[in-house]
């Protein structure tokens, strides 16, 4: 698998994108490092081409600046194993200004009783932000995890007005 990598720069942070020929398959966190994408294709030749993934960049740079509430742009997410595909499906059908909860999440992939699982599926979400896993809210109310870190999933939801639905 080849992966063609560009980094964007949007509001002083800085987002490493990776695409195959299928689609955009890798969003790094805000100012992640450069080789954050090896974790999730670990065995990917990578080809760093700067002027590559502008579509993606564009999009993800209105997203953030609250002009773009969806995303447009082909996604490649072939690499998962079938649940892992399963909950990042499942994640794109939560609209924008929304949240849900692990428990919800994995009963709308009907699988009830692998609420940790489908947990563990949204951690390994390659296409974060795009693929929006920050949607997602424990049961509790607490925010969770995130690998762009709880500040930047507070910010996400903060711009989509839902920061206060996990604390219901």
């Amino acid at each position: 698998m080849q992966l063609i990598l560009t980094n964007t720069t949007i509001d002083q942070h800085t987002y490493w994108l990776g695409s195959t020929d299928q689609g955009l398959a890798f969003v790094g966190s805000r100012d992640g490092s450069r080789d954050e994408w090896q974790s999730f294709f670990p065995t990917a030749e990578a080809v760093y081409r700067p002027d590559a993934n502008q579509s993606a960049a564009q999009e993800l740079a209105a997203y953030l600046s609250g002009n773009r509430q969806r995303f447009d742009v082909l996604l490649d997410q072939s690499t998962g194993t079938a649940l892992q595909q399963a909950v990042w499906q499942a994640l794109t059908t939560i609209p924008y200004g929304h949240t849900t909860t692990y428990t919800q999440l994995a009963s709308m992939i009907d699988r009830h009783t692998a609420i940790r699982a489908v947990a563990s599926a949204v951690g390994r979400n390659p296409l974060l932000i795009v693929v929006p896993c920050h949607r997602v809210c424990r049961k509790d109310g607490q925010l969770g995890g995130y690998r762009g870190g709880l500040p930047m999933k507070r910010a996400l939801l903060e711009l989509e007005s839902q920061v206060s639905a996990c604390n219901n």
